[in-house]
């Protein structure tokens, strides 16, 4: 399995890439490639053709969730396919799996719109949706986690705007947020959008999913951005005892964040432009 960081809110230290308050990952697994988020922008397309990877070939594009620093640059995705059928060259769509959620509307006062530019039918123009809240396997090792049930009282957050759900509007706790988990020979490989549903949360439910208790390592968003003392406390000590071989967090975690984690874990450091490979 190979894991390139297409887009995150840093780049590596003498790298040419370019970053953006955005994430998206390229995962390759059992001959199958998959977009895990798009970013904000065409910034993770960029980089993907600094890095020489084909983003004309996929299988599977995935959403962790609807917020625009996820999904807007599915824009840039769209253009790049349509702008190669129009000169004959080779492209295949990938399947977009995603809750439900996801693709509703949703907003913040004063900000407007903060959920995907493309709703459910639009996007059904370019892509052949998959959408469900239940977990689905991708490849032979990797498996999209679903609705991830929040079970530690301590990453608990309050609604985030609004969400005009088919019930009408609604308080927005981000029932679509997940994550994907990877079957390696040395445990599982727990990838993280924002984790707004909690980083420990979805680790659990990676575990459930999968059907394996060890794992070996996280990468992603930890929503740790001006988290509390508490929240910080409780996520390095569960996370310190799990006994990773690595922690790599980024885009929505911030300094304070990534040090509270440091003094119990040792962090890999994040930026677009990272691969890591585990066999």
């Amino acid at each position: 399995m190979r894991l390139s960081v297409l887009v995150d809110n840093n780049t590596l230290t003498d790298r040419y890439f370019l970053g953006e308050p955005g994430l998206s990952f390229l995962l390759e697994a059992d001959g199958k490639k998959i977009l895990f988020d798009a970013g904000y922008s065409d910034a993770f397309l960029r980089n993907a053709q600094s890095l020489g990877l084909d983003m004309l070939h996929l299988d599977w594009l995935v959403l962790s969730h609807g917020h625009s620093d996820h999904s807007w640059g599915l824009d840039a995705l769209i253009r790049l396919h349509a702008e190669a059928v129009v000169e004959q060259r080779s492209q295949r769509r990938p399947t977009l799996v995603a809750h439900p959620a996801a693709l509703e509307p949703r907003s913040l006062p004063g900000l407007g719109r903060i959920g995907s530019l493309l709703g459910r039918d639009r996007l059904g123009e370019h892509f052949p949706l998959a959408l469900g809240a239940e977990p689905r396997r991708l490849t032979e090792s990797v498996w999209f986690l679903g609705e991830i049930p929040r079970r530690f009282d301590f990453e608990s957050t309050p609604p985030m705007g609004v969400r005009e759900s088919a019930s009408g509007p609604t308080p927005d706790d981000l029932p679509d947020d997940t994550g994907l988990a990877v079957r390696t020979p040395g445990g599982l490989a727990v990838v993280t959008g924002c984790a707004h549903a909690g980083v420990c949360n979805t680790v659990e439910r990676a575990r459930e999913v999968c059907g394996e208790t060890n794992v070996r390592g996280v990468i992603g968003g930890m929503h740790l951005l001006g988290a509390p003392e508490r929240r910080l406390s409780r996520t390095a000590e569960y996370l310190e005892s799990l006994k990773l071989e690595f922690l790599a967090p980024c885009h929505c975690t911030d300094l304070a964040a990534k040090i509270a984690l440091a003094h119990k874990l040792a962090l890999t450091e994040v930026g677009a432009g990272l691969q890591i490979t585990l066999s």
